[in-house]
């Protein structure tokens, strides 16, 4: 009897459940309505009360809220228990309707046995399980977002301090991420100059148009508002000037559709073309030698020849024209919302070495000679084409007088761009400088670097010395560009890929990528934003990070002074994120090997190039020494054939034979002259009595004398 009923009380629990949960609810509210009726007369009459009645009618309304609080807290509890075992009769109501599987074998079938169902807990025991578990899910979901609710919290907590506050806040922040302080740049600083320019540098390792394309977005994305090209030899000249084309130029159609692309991304376009100096790659040729300065080098141009500005003005016109047709195409079909510009040609006149020295430069001053063969050039593109400015550099201009810059009138044709990579900018162009530029120029640009300035064979480029290179530069632009009539235009991000046209490789554009923009991103903004919400590097790169935690005492950005990267950067993905990933691991292979390299030559007392020019060692000390050297070898081809396979997305095959030859090739070769030396030394198997026969060569080399000629 008692057994039948508790069953037919579990198969109705929900109708019991809801009948309970009424009366309990109708017992509160009736509880609430008693104290309200109790306590409204008694406040009534008394109209005049004093203090301490007053005091005791709020006391009495306190607990009133109360009450109605913890009602409300009951009705949810109630609530979600319902939900609860609504869930659970729909689950046991599914579980009875699937009947039991039935396999047949020939004539016996094989029924699958029912899974025991587990006793139901009591009411009690599993509305508390089911609450437990709410907690557990709470706990986790708070955890989750932890490291949001704490950057809301520190966002929340600057809004409230001055900006004194906000800025000693701010540099603490900074110190703590590794990134450099410079006074005055912050959230409430300056604010960002108007033109942000990246620089192109295509001369002698042209990346594929294809990957220039994926950047694009990416530089409009995190500020850039054009790109300054130098093609130098990738430029596609044709009739006369065909030969300063390299053999794997560009084609013209290839760059027309680039510049048009460029163009649809809102990125104005500044071509460079070398006009005096560092015109290597025209006067190494047969047919253009008799327009040097010197006979012997190849580096500038002479000035005094009529020959050397027709073969300029032909350049000048072919380049010029080119971009003009582009820009017209990409016009008509561009969006309004972003304007195509092409305001500014660059005709750099740049560290032009040897100037005035050959016979005909010699009647003249030096700086005569430079401002007016710069006066000229300008004066023709603004003849042919008045809707250009020219650009050029500055540093030919940093040892003339304000006189000598006055009375050839450059002020009136050509706008200086002031180059500094390094940290104290002031070291090289002094306060009076800047006074100089302001009285000769109206406007001016200047031009930081992200790659290209701190080593003429770097494989990596160090990112903080960098990124302290143009907060530094912001700095300078607010202070000094005041001084100019219509003020400093923008700063150009300049990443070189040689320092010349003889000259190596330097860091490659996809290793240098994470410098240029953690740099660009900084410039666009005015300052190193610290809050990973508020900067794009982590959108635009695709990094997968850790928000920082105060508890774990680890920013979301860490830069070193010694170290060339942050480990940011390894878990991002970006165009070119592979070989930037190659380049670190071939920069620790390579320090690797060179410890190693120097440990057995050097510091070795059984592999020094004394014992191997005397064939005198321990062959069991030999065989020690260059046990790594096969598997070290063996390494270093493998890392050969993954640098071609990684480089091949960006470059073409002599780029990437280039880099192979110029930084795993000559490891690989002393790795392999250590093993023919130790196997010379284990050859030997008899060795003479000490002392060792002298090498005479070496004596007469050092002027030493022997026993044999000294006088008695």
């Amino acid at each position: 009897m008692h057994s039948n009923l508790w069953i037919f009380i579990w198969r109705r629990k929900l109708s019991f459940l809801l009948l309970v949960s009424g009366v309990v609810l109708l017992g509160l509210w009736t509880w609430a309505i008693l104290i309200d009726t109790t306590d409204t007369p008694a406040s009534l009459s008394i109209p005049s009360a004093n203090a301490e009645a007053r005091e005791r009618q709020q006391q009495q309304q306190q607990q009133q809220a109360t009450g109605y609080q913890q009602i409300h807290i009951i009705q949810k509890l109630i609530a979600q228990a319902n939900r609860v075992l609504r869930a659970d009769r729909l689950k046991d109501n599914a579980a009875g309707e699937k009947a039991p599987t039935v396999q047949r074998v020939g004539n016996v079938r094989f029924l699958r046995p029912t899974q025991a169902k587990k006793a139901p807990l009591p009411l009690a025991e599993s509305y508390l399980f089911e609450q437990e578990r709410l907690k557990i899910l709470e706990q986790q979901q708070r955890q989750r977002n932890a490291g949001m609710e704490e950057l809301n919290a520190n966002a929340e907590d600057e809004r409230m301090l001055s900006s004194a506050e906000r800025q000693t806040q701010y540099e603490h922040e900074l110190q703590r991420m590794g990134v450099p302080v410079v006074a005055g740049i912050g959230p409430d600083g300056p604010r960002a100059p108007n033109e942000r320019l990246v620089h192109l540098d295509l001369k002698g390792a042209p990346p594929k148009l294809s990957f220039l394309k994926q950047l694009l977005p990416m530089l409009r994305a995190l500020g850039a508002t054009g790109l300054l090209i130098e093609y130098e030899d990738m430029f596609p000249f044709t009739g006369a000037l065909q030969p300063l084309a390299a053999h794997n130029a560009y084609k013209a159609d290839e760059l027309r559709d680039f510049l048009e692309c460029a163009a649809l991304h809102g990125l104005s376009v500044m071509p460079l073309l070398q006009t005096f100096g560092h015109l290597e790659y025209v006067l190494k040729l047969e047919g253009f030698e008799q327009l040097r300065e010197l006979p012997e080098s190849p580096q500038s141009l002479c000035p005094s020849q009529p020959q050397s500005m027709a073969l300029l003005e032909q350049m000048l016109t072919q380049v010029i024209e080119l971009h003009l047709q582009c820009i017209g195409k990409a016009t008509a079909s561009a969006a309004p919302t972003l304007p195509i510009k092409f305001t500014h040609i660059h005709i750099g006149c740049d560290e032009v070495q040897r100037m005035g020295e050959c016979q005909a430069c010699r009647q003249r001053l030096r700086s005569e000679l430079f401002l007016s063969h710069v006066v000229s050039l300008a004066h023709f593109v603004r003849r042919h084409w008045p809707q250009l400015g020219v650009v050029i550099w500055d540093d030919q201009l940093r040892s003339m007088s304000l006189g000598e810059l006055q009375q050839s009138q450059i002020g009136s044709y050509v706008e200086p761009m002031v180059w500094v990579y390094a940290s104290d900018i002031y070291r090289f162009i002094p306060p009076q400088l800047w006074d100089t530029y302001a009285k000769i120029f109206p406007s001016a640009w200047v031009a930081s670097a992200y790659k290209g300035a701190f080593g003429e064979s770097l494989l990596v480029p160090p990112l903080q010395h960098h990124l302290e290179n143009n907060i530094r530069w912001l700095a300078v632009i607010a202070k000094e560009g005041g001084r100019f009539a219509k003020g400093l235009r923008g700063v150009a991000l300049t990443g070189w890929q040689r320092y010349d046209h003889f000259a190596v490789l330097c860091e490659l554009l996809p290793v240098g990528m994470p410098s240029l923009m953690t740099s660009l991103s900084t410039v666009a903004k005015g300052y190193f934003s610290t809050n990973p919400r508020d900067n794009e590097l982590l959108r635009v790169l695709q990094c997968v990070f850790q928000p920082d935690s105060r508890r774990s005492g680890r920013p979301w950005l860490e830069l070193h002074p010694n170290a060339h990267h942050s480990q940011l950067f390894a878990v991002c993905n970006y165009p070119g994120h592979m070989v930037h990933k190659f380049a670190l691991r071939l920069y620790d292979k390579l320090a690797e090997v060179g410890l190693y390299l120097q440990q057995t030559r050097e510091q070795s007392a059984w592999l020094s190039d004394y014992n191997v020019r005397h064939n005198f060692s321990s062959p069991l000390r030999v065989h020690e020494l260059t046990a790594r050297t096969p598997l070290l070898i063996d390494e270093l081809r493998g890392m050969a054939r993954e640098a071609q396979q990684l480089l091949w997305e960006v470059y073409d095959e002599y780029t990437v034979s280039e880099f192979v030859e110029q930084h795993i090739y000559p490891t690989i070769e002393a790795l392999r002259r250590q093993l023919a030396s130790g196997a010379s030394l284990l050859q030997r198997r008899t060795w003479p009595q000490r002392p060792l026969p002298l090498t005479l060569k070496l004596q007469e080399e050092m002027g030493l004398v022997t026993d044999h000629q000294q006088p008695h």
